[in-house]
């Protein structure tokens, strides 16, 4: 089995069984892409600087549905040091840039071929924007 199909069945696996799915009550981010009409909400229970609970609602393509579903999982747990690098990475990744640590994509590698496809970057980012927002709403805040 080659790596294209082993990613493919990656996205479809997190498309169609989407984990962190549907939210709890705490902040969150909405972001919508008019162009395709992805649509997603991601939200965050931030505590001591930590990731405690990252979950995704919304609609969209298979891109911006599984990409949201990875995100969750990858952050759950995660310092917003450790968040801050990892989305770092994931953008320079989507953009076909060097990446500084392959190892902290973790499942997120899956979508590193996106950067063949310009017009499917912002799906693959748009849950990864929110959270990247959401972020910053916290660190203003000094959670």
């Amino acid at each position: 089995m080659n790596l294209e199909v082993l990613y493919r069945q990656v996205i479809m696996d997190h498309y169609k069984n989407p984990r962190h799915k549907g939210l709890k009550g705490y902040p969150n981010v909405h972001l919508r892409n008019p162009s395709c009409g992805d649509d997603v909400t991601v939200e965050a229970k931030i505590e001591n600087e930590v990731l405690k609970d990252v979950n995704h609602e919304g609609s969209g393509c298979s891109i911006c549905c599984s990409s949201a579903s990875v995100l969750c999982e990858l952050m759950t747990g995660k310092t917003i040091t450790e968040a801050q690098e990892i989305i770092n990475n994931y953008y320079r990744m989507i953009k076909g840039e060097e990446i500084d640590n392959e190892e902290c994509l973790e499942e997120a590698l899956v979508y590193q071929g996106v950067s063949k496809f310009p017009a499917r970057i912002k799906c693959a980012t748009i849950s990864w924007k929110a959270l990247e927002d959401l972020i910053g709403e916290a660190k203003s805040e000094g959670k």
